[in-house]
């Protein structure tokens, strides 16, 4: 069953990738008592995830910030080695956590893994976007299909 809106995020460990290498954090650590907008994208370095759906939310970072977002996290089933060499690939810097999830652990949790078999990727994360406040969710944009606008950064910041 997927998460939805009033329901607290699921405790599980993720890893960053940090200059030190990889290291584990946990969502209660993410998610204590701030404001984070996540979303979640099926694979880094893909042409929609880094055209489009990451850039969004590092163009908007200010904005997000402004309207009292603590912090934005991008979540994808890729290891951290990938997730640290797409953040300098976009510049990402300070504007956003990208965070690994490396066994699908955190979107099977929510709920919202995708199968990606049928193109060679495994498990993964479906692509979707998220409003939490202390760990519980208070806006939830599930794509359908293969369309992008319930999670592009646009549509999360008017949701604010």
């Amino acid at each position: 069953m997927s998460i939805k809106v009033g329901d607290k995020i699921p405790s599980v460990t993720l890893t960053q990738m940090t200059a030190e290498g990889p290291k584990p954090i946990s969502t209660d650590d993410v998610f204590a008592g701030k404001k984070v907008v996540l979303f979640a994208v099926p694979g880094a370095f893909t042409p929609l995830c880094s055209g489009q759906h990451l850039p969004g939310y590092v163009k908007l970072a200010d904005q997000f910030k402004a309207k009292g977002v603590d912090q934005i996290v991008c979540v994808s089933v890729n290891d951290a080695f990938v997730m640290g060499a797409w953040a300098k690939d976009q510049q990402v810097g300070d504007k956003a956590l990208l965070l690994a999830d490396g066994n699908a652990d955190f979107a099977k949790a929510m709920g919202l893994e995708l199968d990606g078999s049928g193109f060679g990727m495994g498990a993964r994360s479906q692509r979707y976007a998220l409003i939490a406040e202390n760990g519980v969710v208070k806006h939830l944009g599930v794509e359908e299909g293969r369309t992008f606008e319930a999670s592009k950064a646009e549509t999360i910041l008017a949701a604010l």
